[in-house]
């Protein structure tokens, strides 16, 4: 059965440890909101120095930008 929790009269949830500990989230991490059908994704919000180095080695050949665009 997956982690469950409940929404507080100050429309809080706490997350459940067993899911902090799995993601290694931390008190003050920011999250962002997606819906999702009938539901919401929970995604946490990168740092800009976590983005560092992810499109390295990317190829921009054949790259459309706007400019070709109708």
């Amino acid at each position: 059965m997956p982690d469950t929790a409940t929404l507080s009269v100050k429309f809080q949830i706490s997350i459940p440890k067993a899911v902090r500990t799995a993601h290694k989230w931390r008190a003050g991490q920011e999250f962002a909101f997606i819906p999702k059908g009938t539901g919401v994704l929970l995604v946490p919000v990168p740092k800009p120095d976590e983005l560092a180095g992810i499109a390295e080695g990317a190829n921009a050949k054949d790259y459309r930008d706007r400019k070709d665009r109708f």
